[in-house]
């Protein structure tokens, strides 16, 4: 009787697969977009655009999520420092992950692109779309930003 107790126990504090994902980690790829997000931050590219928001991913219980940060729709191929205020909105489910961005101030969007947990995002030919320390420009003419302030 103990032991079925113990094994009842242990199967309830396991993972479920299916179980809603509370927060976006890690590397999630797709074409000519990609996440990479940490428990404090997450860092997105779309095409040769790119942006961060300065706090997790958290989804709701659907696996919804909304997220303020902000966002360079110039980031290529000359990169004019403009930040846009932006919403990173979306929906995860198992792997996947459907992501938007909406720029506050002019109402653009990006997206949405799908994106997949694990998956080594295809960037296109944008030299600024790189892994956080990859200092390789992949063939790729090297992008040189230059801060005149």
């Amino acid at each position: 009787m103990k032991l079925s107790a113990l094994l009842l126990i242990a199967a309830a504090c396991t993972s479920n697969p299916s179980d809603p994902i509370t927060e976006i980690k890690g590397t999630w790829g797709g074409e000519d977009a990609g996440l990479i997000a940490s428990d404090t931050s997450a860092h997105v590219h779309i095409g040769c655009t790119l942006g961060d928001t300065s706090t997790p991913i958290r989804p709701d219980a659907t696996g919804n999520f909304d997220v303020s940060g902000t966002y360079n729709v110039d980031a290529y191929p000359i990169d004019r420092g403009i930040l846009h205020p932006a919403r990173f909105t979306g929906t995860v489910s198992g792997n996947e992950l459907t992501i938007k961005v909406t720029l506050v101030d002019t109402g653009a969007q990006l997206g949405p692109v799908k994106l997949v947990r694990g998956k080594e995002p295809k960037m296109g030919p944008c030299p600024i779309c790189r892994k956080p320390g990859d200092r390789s420009s992949r063939g790729a003419p090297q992008l040189l930003i230059i801060d005149f302030r």
